[in-house]
């Protein structure tokens, strides 16, 4: 155990920088193709009609992608450790990053979209669970505050390079950088509580196991549905920003591309900040309340104040309800923190792909059965209220763990 305790010396070490960085990668990575849907598509030669309705079909893919590979590297980062999966992951979507460039057809799109899914689920569950162990834990928050904090801002980059390169160049690099990691990589060392809790008779990686006991199936429907409001966000207010300034008069012309931009730059702020609120509050949950309460601001304003506005004043407001929802990094640590060592990479790594598949099969859905009912606007805001006070009884309901020992299993 004196090892241990030797690496919980500094917030800034190795690990929290390659965490950071392939975090980064990850983002980049996994935003890259709603930034540049349209260019890829219109390059295959395909309607208007037929980007949206295939567009949507890839990104489905991708998520589906996510949700299994949520799972496999849950379980592997359980089993076999946490670097295992960050290994693993990075090197099968950065391959898949680098096959995207050379797609001709639809299918084949959909298809390495599905591979990368795949890889991109395990990076940040592993990340914040190796950070988690290695830090201590009156530091833990910050330390991943600063690995979602820089990771975020992947979508800015993404953006960037979008501006500037053909969309095939965009996934090269994407694809490279991920490589370049893995080297970086090899200079982490495996968490000492993983290694701890090898050597103890308790099953690991058991992803059954959050469902066989009732107080573990509580921690972890709850630790899912604080987060819904992230997503709920970004896969409706901010992806489809154009068609909500377009059912509100605005006459400009919205990029969602550019809303997402200024969404993930003010997350990446967020979500560096949420950390030292937390710790100066020494609560998670105290943080979480301010931040569902920007949230909340901002989806208001963004319901009233927008009709007949201009271009620039959505993304700015995009970019409020971005800092709102700056609790990720805190929102996946509280995962890590619920959860014994045994089974605390199967719940850090399923939890946000869980959120993330919740866009597919609650979120988007809630919000097309509202559009039957009512104007399109009104739905969005209908949605919101339901979405926040799911998300804020939840978050009453959790367990507080700022500052809590992660050398426990689960039995």
């Amino acid at each position: 155990m004196q090892s241990i305790h030797k690496e919980k010396t500094t917030i800034f070490n190795t690990a929290v920088l390659v965490a950071a960085l392939g975090y980064f990668v990850d983002i980049y990575d996994l935003l890259l193709f709603s930034i540049i849907r349209v260019p890829s598509l219109q390059d295959m030669g395909l309607s208007k009609s037929q980007i949206t309705l295939d567009g949507e079909g890839i990104i489905m893919w991708q998520m589906g992608g996510l949700l299994i590979g949520g799972i496999i590297w849950g379980v592997m980062g359980d089993k076999k450790g946490r670097l295992s999966v960050l290994f693993g992951s990075i090197l099968i979507y950065s391959v898949a990053n680098i096959a995207n460039g050379f797609v001709t057809t639809v299918e084949q799109y959909k298809a390495i979209r599905f591979i990368a899914g795949l890889g991109l689920a395990g990076e940040l569950g592993a990340g914040i669970t190796l950070v988690s162990e290695l830090v201590a834990k009156e530091k833990r928050g910050i330390a991943t505050s600063w690995v979602a904090g820089i990771g975020l801002t992947g979508a800015v980059f993404a953006f960037l390079i979008k501006e500037n390169f053909h969309w095939r160049t965009c996934y090269f690099i994407g694809g490279g950088l991920g490589i370049l990691l893995l080297l970086l990589r090899i200079s982490v060392f495996e968490s000492g509580l993983f290694h701890h809790a090898r050597n103890k008779s308790a099953e690991r990686g058991n992803f059954f196991m959050l469902f066989t006991n009732a107080d573990r199936l509580r921690r972890y429907i709850l630790n899912i549905l604080i987060g819904l409001p992230t997503w709920f966000v970004i896969g409706v207010l901010v992806s489809f920003s154009g068609e909500f300034g377009e059912k509100m008069g605005i006459k400009e012309k919205i990029d969602p591309g550019k809303a997402v931009m200024f969404a993930y730059a003010a997350i990446s702020i967020g979500d560096i900040l949420i950390g030292f609120i937390s710790q100066w509050l020494k609560s998670r949950k105290k943080a979480l309340y301010i931040f569902y309460a920007i949230t909340a601001l901002f989806m208001l304003l963004f319901f009233t104040t927008q009709w007949n506005g201009t271009a620039s004043k959505m993304y700015w407001i995009c970019a409020g309800l971005g800092f709102g929802t700056g609790f990720w990094a805190i929102f996946v640590t509280m995962g890590a923190e619920q959860f014994g060592t045994n089974l605390r990479a199967t719940a850090a790594t399923t939890i946000p792909n869980m959120v993330r598949g919740m866009l597919a099969i609650f979120i988007l859905p809630l919000f097309q059965q509202l559009r039957h009912f009512t104007d399109y606007v009104t739905a969005g805001w209908i949605a919101a209220v339901i979405i926040m006070l799911i998300t804020v009884v939840a978050a009453f309901f959790i367990d507080e763990t700022f500052g809590k020992d992660l050398d426990f299993i689960e039995t």
